[in-house]
């Protein structure tokens, strides 16, 4: 074990002497507390490590010990349904309590555990050695660590093991024995191997129509939720994490206001999963690193927040991981840059932040792991730009990583029109590649759909100018129609209440019959208007305020109210054109 004595301490970062080999990047201990770090320079005999916790009361003269590994986090089946710091360090409650100096790693308990090998059977790294129940009955997988290979030669018998005890042992070519438990360690700034990554053609079902239908992200893509203060960037990551089709939910709170993380915990373990009725905690993670909390912990929560992610993928299974925010977290990146004595980039920012947004956004992916099957992790990262300005180095450079960009808009916010993502500076760039999954859900019709709906939106934008300076009344028939149709889709289509019982989450079904029905009415409204029906006169008919509830009204098992709608609809406006003949006539 090498060790090093403290000579200089600024907040977090330190610097000492060293009397033995240090590695970059490895894991060390400080002080009578031993405090965790991590060396990030290495000079001749001199370190520099990041400190993790609290350094008040730390002193020159105090000793540094390496643990010989890099800093790495625990992981097991003790992970679904608890809370844990940006260290992965279970936090004593949902109070937001501060971990104890020093604390590393304390035991999830003991879990049934079921073996999937025998003795004498060969072992592969990441393969499947057994099977756990955890919290809610939920059965997870356990694996061999990555780089764990050879021949089994002890297995444990079936039953209540503590998740750090030994359940198995191989012997590699070399003759060496290597225990396993149910829990291994892994380096956070390391990607997990797979056996291979996978293109995605299925999109990660959010249960908001503005996302899945017009800005869809992919199973095991990227997307940006940028937004000014006060635009509702936290509300809609939580409910896209109570809403979306992921089998696990990894939530992430990055340097977030305590009470804004205190609401998360506080509501979650209340929220009943709508696919099982069971509690919504007993398959989320939440990691919580608040604004009051060591900051260079928040520089290494994405890490260990996304090596989690991967852990459960490993599992097979489709998770969505929701950070709030990468903003705050390049922030810290910024703070603790400044303690390193380093020459600061755009905006203050270290010239290396593209390269960390990409070493984080790209570790997700779908993936065929190494036990086999399929599994994926999807990053919804948020992001707080500085007065909304979207061409800050945080929101510039994180497009370029991602493929779906999901603008929040203040003006929209300010007239409590949620959520408020604004269509004309959103986009997602792959969204030719679901044609085929939304035909399989009976809407094989939903690009033409999905590009009428942004071409009305875009031509309302610029109507809009023109009518504030000449008024509505002075313009063409034919625009005055466009508006009509263009607040329709608006009011129907994209606002979304996350308080209605109804209306919170909706289905792709639902999307789909929605999509069409809009679609008719502004058929039939074309066709009227092509009659002499003029357009103030189709924004009074019933069937407009009926199509503005669809979504408070119909709920995701009643669609076969929008067939009898459609029959209303055609009925409306075949009476509507009737009476518009005479008058035509007389006229």
């Amino acid at each position: 074990m090498s060790t090093a004595v403290v000579r200089w301490i600024a907040g977090p970062v330190l610097r000492a002497t060293a009397s033995g080999p240090f590695a970059l990047r490895e894991a060390v201990r400080i002080g009578d507390a031993a405090l965790l770090g991590e060396i990030v320079r290495i000079d001749g005999d001199e370190i520099v490590a990041q400190v993790y916790e609290d350094t008040t009361g730390l002193r020159p003269g105090s000793l540094v010990e390496g643990d010989g590994l890099p800093l790495a986090i625990r992981l097991g089946p003790g992970l679904l349904g608890r809370i844990f710091d940006g260290l992965l360090r279970p936090l004593p409650g949902a109070d937001l309590a501060f971990v104890k100096p020093g604390v590393r790693r304390a035991s999830a308990g003991s879990f049934a555990f079921t073996p999937r090998i025998a003795p004498g059977d060969v072992v592969r790294g990441g393969m499947v050695i057994g099977e756990a129940m955890a919290q809610g009955g939920i059965v997870q997988r356990i694996l061999a660590p990555p780089d764990a290979a050879g021949e089994a030669i002890a297995v444990a018998a079936a039953g209540e093991h503590a998740d750090d005890a030994v359940i198995a042992a191989v012997r590699d070519d070399e003759g060496r024995e290597r225990p396993l438990a149910m829990t291994h360690l892994w380096p956070v700034r390391v990607p997990r191997p797979v056996a291979a990554r996978l293109g995605s053609r299925v999109p990660l079902v959010t249960g908001q129509r503005i996302l899945d239908s017009l800005f869809p992200v992919a199973r095991g893509g990227r997307a940006a939720i940028p937004g000014g203060f006060g635009t509702g960037k936290t509300v809609l990551l939580e409910a896209l994490a109570k809403g979306c089709d992921a089998d696990v939910i990894v939530y992430l709170g990055c340097g977030e206001r305590g009470n804004e993380m205190a609401g998360v915990l506080d509501e979650f373990p209340q929220l009943a999963d709508a696919r099982t009725g069971r509690p919504l905690m007993e398959r989320t993670v939440i990691i919580a690193n608040t604004s009051n909390m060591p900051v260079a912990a928040r520089e290494a929560s994405i890490y260990s927040a996304v090596t989690v992610a991967e852990y459960f993928r490993d599992q097979g299974l489709h998770v969505a991981l929701m950070a709030d925010s990468t903003s705050r977290w390049a922030e810290a990146l910024r703070e603790v840059s400044g303690r390193f004595g380093e020459l600061p980039g755009e905006g203050g920012y270290p010239a290396y932040l593209s390269s960390r947004l990409a070493d984080f956004y790209e570790r997700a992916a779908a993936v065929e792991p190494l036990a086999g099957g399929t599994g994926s992790v999807t990053i919804i990262g948020a992001i707080s730009p500085p007065s909304g300005d979207f061409s800050e180095p945080v929101t510039s450079h994180t497009k370029r990583f991602v493929k779906a960009f999901w603008a929040l808009d203040v003006k929209r916010a300010q007239a409590r029109f949620y959520p408020a993502i604004n269509p004309l500076q959103s986009y997602a760039e792959d969204a030719r590649e679901f044609a085929p999954w939304w035909a399989s859900e009976g809407n094989g019709n939903w690009l033409a759909l999905r590009r009428r709906f942004l071409t009305l939106l875009d031509e309302e934008a610029r109507l809009e100018r023109m009518a504030r300076i000449i008024g509505k009344d002075a313009m063409p028939v034919r625009q005055q129609l466009t508006l009509v149709c263009a607040g329709l889709v608006n009011d129907a289509f994209l606002r979304q209440s996350a308080f209605s019982d109804n209306d919170r989450v909706c289905a792709p079904a639902r999307q789909a019959a929605m999509m069409r029905i809009l679609d008719r009415f502004f058929d039939l409204a074309e066709d009227a208007l092509a009659r002499g029906v003029h357009p103030s006169d189709i924004a009074q008919m019933k069937c407009v305020r009926l199509l503005q509830r669809l979504g408070e009204d119909v709920a995701d098992g009643d669609l076969a109210r929008f067939g009898a709608l459609d029959e209303s609809l055609e009925r409306e406006f075949a009476a509507l054109a009737a009476a518009e003949e005479p008058d035509a006539a007389r006229r």
